[in-house]
């Protein structure tokens, strides 16, 4: 489905879309169109970050690009209308140019939003709201209010509106994530407009005279830091809490104050399975699929859970009930650009050892590419996360939210070793299971674990336990 309005008969509004799970907001990334641009039913125009995936919007229509409505890096709510279109371009007489939403200066004007749900690009969701958005070029003003607002942009309105110092949406933000009070600040801009410049002059200790006079002849526009040093010593530095990050904290707060966590450890020797993954690189049934020991690790935990399917559950607070999973979406912790996420295999339970390879090179190189869908993150029952790509022994992970368990690989690395009494180098690694204590008693959790170094010592348990 696709969200959207139709202005009048030639323009229509594309709405920030609920591109799944019932989220609020969205980053946009980048713009992939600007105005006066031709676009095409499903030409993808702009890239937005969730708070669980980047993801690529297509608008639902032909047209003409008339106006973006919020610059690249502005957090948009669903349902706000990000781009407006001229679906009849030719057909009479323009609407002014639209200016780039960058230099907007003027507060948006209210305009009325429709009742009840509206249609999304993915599910339903969005609610009412009294979002104001910004005055069309074409919009009827009438002549006081045009005369204020044009007072406003040209500095010398009533006293009243010249009480507000005048900036763009984005340096406003700056100013706000910075404390700085733009009262106070100077503006430097073409009619009294307040810049990026200006604020960060503001927090910035002032130069030495010699310095500023340098400093001004080598003065460039910059781009929009990410991190903003906020530290008159220079010694701190702030960065914004959004997206991935965001959720990232959500969750995990979430999951340590709800959950009650235990953690078990266990060191084994894993050089056989080390073998097994040798000659396996070599069998011609695996041509094409990533092998690698984590490939065992994912195998050995399914085999686990079929021997104590009582691991693989769910707790309901709001039922008061244990939620029994007949089925195993794996989750994979992977780490990002964006920071973690944990997208999971589908019926992992159901898939043979070279069908595992493969979904697990496709969700890696996806995670990768930052193209993980929220779908993709949806679901998962229990999940692996190797600390040991980062040489680290072991650790003691947290549970991803509505999952029971999770099990953490540490590092493999050659050990002395007691082997058939003899103290030989050994291939060894520490395997961490924290589990949700609530619904797993330190019995079955205690099971599950030595069930999965059982068979990373003698891989030859997946055929006699499966």
């Amino acid at each position: 489905m696709t969200t959207m309005t139709e202005t009048s008969a030639r323009f229509r509004e594309f709405k920030m879309p609920d591109v799944g799970e019932g989220l609020t907001e969205a980053e946009i990334l980048k713009w992939f169109v600007q105005p006066g641009d031709t676009v095409t039913d499903g030409q993808v125009v702009c890239e937005v970050e969730t708070a669980k995936a980047a993801v690529e919007l297509p608008i639902p229509f032909d047209g003409v690009v008339h106006e973006l409505r919020f610059p690249e890096g502005s957090t948009v709510d669903v349902g706000e209308v990000i781009i407006a279109v001229d679906v009849a371009p030719g057909s009479g007489d323009a609407p002014a140019e639209p200016e780039p939403v960058q230099e907007a200066v003027a507060e948006p004007a209210a305009e009325e939003t429709p009742k009840g749900r509206q249609p999304v690009l993915v599910g339903y969701g969005v609610a009412e709201s009294s979002t104001k958005r910004r005055a069309r070029k074409g919009a009827e003003i009438p002549g006081p209010a045009a005369a204020a607002i044009q007072a406003e942009i040209n500095g010398h309105g009533a006293k009243a509106v010249e009480s507000r110092p005048l900036a763009k949406p984005p340096v406003r933000k700056l100013a706000k994530d910075l404390g700085i009070d733009l009262a106070t600040v100077t503006p430097t801009g073409e009619g009294g407009v307040i810049t990026r410049e200006d604020v960060h002059a503001a927090v910035a200790p002032a130069p030495a005279p010699a310095e500023a006079a340098v400093r001004a002849e080598e003065a460039a526009p910059a781009p929009a830091p990410v991190a903003v040093p906020v530290d008159r010593a220079g010694r701190e530095t702030r960065i914004p809490v959004k997206g991935v990050r965001k959720a990232i904290a959500q969750a995990m707060v979430g999951s340590a104050f709800t959950a009650p966590h235990v953690t078990e450890f266990v060191t084994v020797d894993v050089t056989r399975t080390m073998k097994l993954v040798a000659e396996l690189k070599e069998d011609k049934e695996m041509a094409g699929v990533r092998v690698n020991p984590l490939l065992i690790i994912a195998k050995a935990l399914l085999v686990a859970i079929k021997r104590n399917p009582g691991v693989n559950a769910a707790w309901d607070e709001a039922n008061q009930e244990i939620v029994q999973k007949h089925y195993v979406n794996l989750g994979i912790a992977a780490a990002t650009p964006r920071g973690l996420i944990v997208p999971n295999i589908k019926d992992a339970h159901d898939k043979t050892l070279p069908q595992l390879g493969e979904a697990l090179g496709e969700l890696v190189s996806t995670a990768r590419e930052g193209k993980t869908s929220p779908a993709a993150m949806a679901g998962g029952t229990v999940t692996i996360t190797n600390v040991g790509v980062f040489g680290v022994d072991t650790g003691t992970p947290i549970l991803n939210p509505g999952e029971s368990a999770i099990l953490a690989v540490g590092a493999i690395k050659l050990q002395p070793w007691v082997h058939k009494g003899k103290v030989k180098p050994r291939q060894v690694t520490t395997l961490a299971l924290s589990f949700d204590h609530r619904l797993v008693d330190g019995e079955l959790g205690s099971k599950v674990l030595a069930d999965v170094a059982a068979v990373l010592e003698q891989p030859k348990r997946l055929i006699t336990w499966a």
